[in-house]
């Protein structure tokens, strides 16, 4: 039987390399549709959220940055809180008539969806 040889110094491993510097970062690339390019659907949803009603925005292609401001926007004019995040913006509360009217006079084409 062959016995298998101890590995004693790092060309035996295959050339691993320990470094303290870091790693090159590369950037993730968003896809910026344009307003009307967008399909955005806002549903009415009540399902894990304590019992409590919050319209949801759906569909939204774009950067967090962007996904920020048309929350914040949104939030403001319902004068209501809420949040932003994985392409879903969360406005608390059943504003589904005004959110879908305030989109589309910004230029997303939305609908009412849902429940």
């Amino acid at each position: 039987m062959a016995q298998q040889r101890k590995k004693m110094n790092l060309s035996d491993l295959g050339g691993l390399v320990y470094s303290t510097g870091s790693m090159p970062q590369h950037e993730e690339e968003h896809v910026e549709l344009a307003h009307a390019e967008q399909n955005l659907r806002v549903w009415l949803e009540k399902h894990h959220r304590g019992g409590k009603i919050a319209c949801v925005v759906k569909g939204f292609v774009g950067s967090d940055e962007t996904l920020e401001e048309l929350a914040k926007f949104l939030k403001t004019k319902c004068g209501t809180g809420g949040s932003a995040k994985d392409g879903e913006i969360v406005i608390q509360g059943d504003h589904r008539e005004k959110i879908v009217q305030l989109l589309l006079d910004k230029g997303y084409p939305t609908k009412k969806a849902g429940a």
